[in-house]
């Protein structure tokens, strides 16, 4: 699923007039190569961590991998909160794309190196390149069309941007699948890195081009010192993580599962309250409305981004175990050429050892056992299907993660025709709808993953594909109605002074609801019933939606109020 960090505003139809900057097109490849690497990544993580180390993997049971995939998601989307200050105050866009791109480079390369430490280092690389790279290089392509000339367009300009990441998330799975299959993970890992140079050399090639969107504003009396920021937000933050970390030292258990996420969800609360400290504080009544709407919806959105990392976690661990990868011969034949084929066997190898529910087995110091089976995948499928040959060809478990890209490609058009012809009858809904329609259809998918894990015993038997496709494409019509808001809300209500301080904000929703994803799925193992699993997030989506209804015409008055329109 594929979020862009750039400030998109709502899709639109095309306004009149020809020709785009060409630094758009620059922009729009080098953004493209850049999440080819970053989704190609991501689509492959989980099952590096959880493949058994005789087939290159890692060999970690479901709920270290779904920890440790947890923690990197939220911390990709925390670090963009400092980098843009960063690029904002010190080191101008370009410095910090280019920055950004040769860590997120070295850290992709450095994956493809064997070992923990190689692949510590290299998330470090990746987490710090990201926070660089993600909000500068939209920052770039918006001061572009602040132009007079180009402000018609920017919306326009602003969705072919959007294209772009997402060709970049439908293609790096095809490479991955084939590049894994035929070579190994190192391999498809350092695809990434290859793809993030590419990008590198179109962005650096083109430096003219794209000059004029590289306008940082004068440093305002009103402008919060990063120094106070630090003070303020990240030294609570570390104190606060170290406090959580040995939690389970003072209480003898942990609060979160793991100790990972007892000191992320610590390190929250002072960033929390350091936003609730904005709004109190604030003495401008026209600057606290505009706080209290976003804060608002900041908190609703939570929701929203916690189904959509579920692409990373529980959907990813439900396609690669639950879901019937097997394909007719003339499917495969087809596939074959494409590398979206993967070997499963039959014959035993060192495997996590889990019970009847495929949960982690476990010693009294809680060490993961290990056991001689076969492949994962034959654990949920009774012995008289398996194949006799002791092998089977499946699609990759990562090709079900373009069905999204696909899907924003091909519905893109079709919301934005909808949109259009309700607005021409004045029925047009204001934006808080649409996202509240959006945060529905989210919880829509879910359901559906409810009904596919009521229809199917997965301890016997293995799901159609089909559900993921339906769920794909239920999510992906919610995607286009919140995506595309989020940082254009944050720029419409923030208050000039902490604009970048609540594009952080932004950022830390992403932060946490990635945590809460893969918090989420370190319990798994211990949902017998998967359906359960599902429930909470159809349950928690129809909360929040019916919240977001609630608020919608409050926030639609006060963007109105700031901006003039809804």
């Amino acid at each position: 699923m594929t979020q862009t960090a750039v400030e998109q505003p709502v899709i639109s139809p095309s306004p009149k007039g020809k020709g785009h900057h060409k630094g758009l097109y620059v922009l729009f490849f080098t953004e493209m190569w850049e999440r080819f690497g970053y989704y190609l990544m991501i689509g492959i993580f989980f099952l590096y961590l959880v493949d058994p180390a005789a087939n290159g993997g890692k060999g970690l049971d479901t709920t270290k991998a779904a920890d440790l995939v947890g923690s990197y998601i939220a911390l990709v989307y925390l670090s963009p909160f400092l980098g843009g200050l960063m690029a904002d105050r010190y080191l101008g866009y370009r410095r910090a794309v280019i920055l950004g791109g040769f860590l997120l480079a070295a850290g992709y390369f450095c994956l493809a190196v064997p070992g923990d430490m190689a692949m510590y280092v290299a998330l470090g690389l990746i987490i710090i390149g990201n926070g660089f790279f993600k909000p500068n290089i939209g920052t770039i392509l918006g001061n572009i069309y602040n132009r007079e000339d180009l402000r018609a367009k920017k919306d326009v300009a602003y969705n072919i941007f959007y294209m772009g990441v997402n060709i970049g998330a439908f293609i790096c799975n095809f490479v991955a699948a084939y590049l894994r299959n035929h070579y190994g993970w190192g391999h498809a890992f350092a695809a990434a890195g290859v793809g993030m140079l590419i990008g590198l050399v179109i962005f650096s090639t083109n430096q003219k081009v794209i000059a004029s969107g590289d306008i940082r504003k004068e440093p305002s009396p009103d402008d919060m010192p990063i120094g106070k920021i630090v003070s303020l937000v990240f030294v609570p933050a570390i104190i606060a993580a170290t406090l959580g970390y040995f939690m389970q030292d003072i209480l003898g258990h942990t609060l979160f599962h793991t100790r990972s996420n007892d000191a992320f969800m610590f390190a929250c609360v002072p960033i929390i309250i350091f936003y609730i400290r904005l709004y109190t504080t604030s003495k401008k009544h026209e600057d606290k409305r505009g706080l209290g709407a976003l804060l608002a919806f900041f908190a609703v959105a939570i929701v929203f981004w916690v189904i959509y990392n579920q692409n990373s976690t529980g959907l990813t661990i439900w396609a690669d175990q639950y879901t019937d990868r097997g394909m007719s011969t003339t499917v495969e034949e087809a596939a074959k050429p494409l590398g979206m084929l993967q070997t499963v066997t039959t014959e035993p190898h060192a495997v996590t050892q889990v019970d009847e529910h495929f949960r982690a087995v476990t010693d009294a110091s809680g060490k993961t056992l290990e056991t001689q089976g076969p492949d994962p995948y034959f654990q949920n499928l009774p012995k008289d299907q398996w194949p006799k040959e002791g092998k089977m060809r499946l699609i990759s478990t990562e090709i079900f993660q373009s069905i999204n890209p696909f899907f924003i490609v091909a519905f893109s058009l079709m919301v934005v025709g909808l949109f259009g012809w309700l607005a021409k009858r004045g029925k047009e809904p204001t934006t808080p709808v649409k996202i509240a329609m959006g945060i529905f259809l989210a919880g829509a998918s879910s359901l559906l993953m409810v009904v596919a894990a009521s229809m199917t015993n997965v301890y016997l038997d293995k799901s159609s594909m089909a559900w993921l496709f339906g769920t794909y494409a239920v999510f992906t019509v919610g995607e286009i109605l919140v995506s595309p808001i989020g940082l254009s809300m944050v720029s419409k209500l923030s208050p000039p002074r902490v604009t970048a301080l609540m594009m952080g904000g932004w950022y830390l929703v992403n932060a946490i609801a990635g945590k809460v994803a893969g918090l989420m799925a370190t319990f798994w193992d211990e949902f017998i019933d998967k359906k359960l699993y599902f429930l909470i997030l159809v349950i928690s989506a129809a909360v929040a939606g019916v919240v977001m209804l609630m608020i919608s015409k409050w926030i639609a008055q006060v963007v109105k109020e700031k901006t003039g329109s809804y």
